[in-house]
Order: C-alpha cells, then sequence, then structure tokens
C-alpha cells in the first residue's frame, strides 16, 4: 500500500515532508526551529537539544532554549540557537 501512495504523491507533486516518515526543519530567524514529524526528544538541557528522526538526530546548540508547542508530530524549539547539527543514520 505505501508504495501506491508514494506513487500518487509523486503524480500529484505533493511535497515530501506530507509523507509521515519525512522529517522537516524550519529556521525561523536565530531565534526558532520547528521539526516536523520528530520521533522523540532525547536530551534536553537550557543549553543543548537532541531530537531523534526518522532520518537522524537533530542536535540544536544555545542559551535558554525552550521546548514549545508540542504535539505528536511537531516541536517548537525557542531561545538563542548558536548551531544546528544533523547526524544522518547510516
Amino acid at each position: 500500500m505505501p508504495r501506491k501512495v508514494n506513487r500518487l504523491s509523486q503524480m500529484l507533486d505533493m511535497p515530501r515532508e506530507l509523507d509521515k516518515k519525512q522529517t522537516k526543519l524550519t529556521i525561523i530567524s536565530f531565534d526558532e526551529v520547528l521539526i516536523e514529524n520528530y520521533k522523540g526528544i532525547m536530551e534536553y538541557e537550557e543549553f543543548f537539544v537532541k531530537i531523534n528522526t526518522e532520518i537522524g538526530t537533530i542536535n540544536i546548540n544555545g542559551f535558554n532554549l525552550n521546548l514549545e508547542q508540542m504535539t505528536n508530530e511537531d516541536i517548537l524549539v525557542k531561545g538563542v540557537i548558536n548551531s544546528i547539527d544533523l547526524e544522518r543514520i547510516n
């Protein structure tokens, strides 16, 4: 069944992030990061957040980091963001 959905998505030219397994990372200035379709929070400190996704982990470094507007699928990280590192699963 998933192959039919993927073919249909391609035929309709639908964005890949609509597929539940695709992670979308949106950086909103240096103060906010929205992560869509995440799996879980691996580590959370005021200066470091590690988020698990289907394709790997997202590490956010900064100061006064807060997890806001969390749902089962989306999470918004706010604070002073210094860097974002991506670790791909092999």
